[in-house]
């Protein structure tokens, strides 16, 4: 098949689609050419990241499309319904980036309580001179061991997060839209030993109330969920941890928060006006920051290029293209 990746893959799914026999197009085409390069090139399979869009114009001006693929979770960038109406298969790789974000959330949590992301803004600037005073100002951090997190969604990430959550001793409060899942999991140890856990679920408002730290996970479609209201519903003192989606934290209401210490801290990964994000949640001093690179790990991008090379061979073969 000839395959356009437009937004950037792990070399090892370049070498595995190219190793199946596919054609393979390295070209980052900009958002208004995209159907004309398609077009000219026949192009089969589109895959994508989150920086391009496929909506309607694309999907229906571009005939040869048999294939949209995401490297990702989430597919909030492509018509995924129009497309499959259109019958066009649209793939994505939702347990390929798991682990990484989980991990991340758990960076962001372990340097939260400790201040680390404030520290390192400071002692670069008054380490040398102000030792003893950053020492005292940094000596009321808490420990994980004991606290609760609870979990706004609970998909493969946020089972990851779950795992690393009980592995550090803490006690995990579920609230998921769809509750006749299972929400059962099982940690995995490197001597193949492995216990697994059935975690009841919440109700939204229990979650807030009770746990120390909240970790959002949930599709872009669940629209905002943290306002002025739910934030003055969580625990006081209690952080909030967004990986999730920059629409499901409203980001005035929490500055709020923050300013008035109802909220120790937050930590974002995903922000409202992404790729500018506010300044002052960038220049906030309550506030522990990276810029969306919850799925960026290389273990990870070699787990979505490799997975979505997989899916593409199924199709190509069930359907003989």
């Amino acid at each position: 098949m000839r395959i356009l990746i437009n937004d950037k893959i792990s070399a090892s799914g370049v070498e595995a689609l190219e190793k199946a026999g596919h054609q393979v197009f390295l070209v980052n085409v900009a958002q208004n050419r995209i159907p004309q390069y398609i077009n000219e090139h026949e192009i089969e399979v589109l895959l994508v990241r989150s920086a391009t869009k496929v909506g309607k114009d694309i999907i229906d001006n571009c005939p040869s499309l048999k294939i949209i693929g995401r490297g990702g979770v989430g597919m909030d960038n492509i018509e995924v319904d129009y497309a499959q109406s259109k019958g066009i298969h649209v793939i994505n790789t939702p347990e390929a980036s798991a682990a990484s974000v989980a991990e991340l959330v758990f960076a962001h949590l372990f340097g939260a309580v400790r201040f680390l992301y404030d520290s390192n803004r400071n002692m670069p600037l008054e380490g040398d001179s102000h030792f003893k005073e950053l020492k005292k100002y940094y000596s009321s951090g808490k420990e994980l061991r004991g606290k609760t997190i609870g979990l706004i969604g609970f998909g493969k990430i946020a089972q990851e997060v779950a795992k690393i959550a009980i592995g550090c001793g803490m006690k995990v409060l579920i609230n998921r839209k769809n509750q006749s899942e299972s929400n059962r999991i099982t940690l995995e140890f490197f001597d193949s030993q492995q216990v697994s856990f059935n975690l009841p679920t919440h109700s939204f408002e229990d979650v807030l109330r009770q746990s120390d730290f909240i970790s959002i996970h949930v599709p872009a479609e669940a629209g905002t969920l943290f306002g002025e209201k739910e934030l003055k519903m969580m625990k006081p003192g209690a952080g909030l941890i967004n990986s999730s989606r920059g629409n499901t934290v409203d980001e005035e209401a929490l500055l709020e928060a923050l300013d008035e210490e109802k909220l120790s801290f937050a930590a974002l990964d995903v922000y409202k006006n992404e790729p500018s994000p506010s300044l002052k949640i960038l220049m906030h001093p309550k506030i522990s920051l990276s810029p969306h690179i919850g799925a960026s790990t290389d273990e990870a991008q070699d787990r979505i290029g490799l997975e979505l090379a997989k899916q593409i061979d199924r199709i190509a073969e069930k359907f003989n293209y």
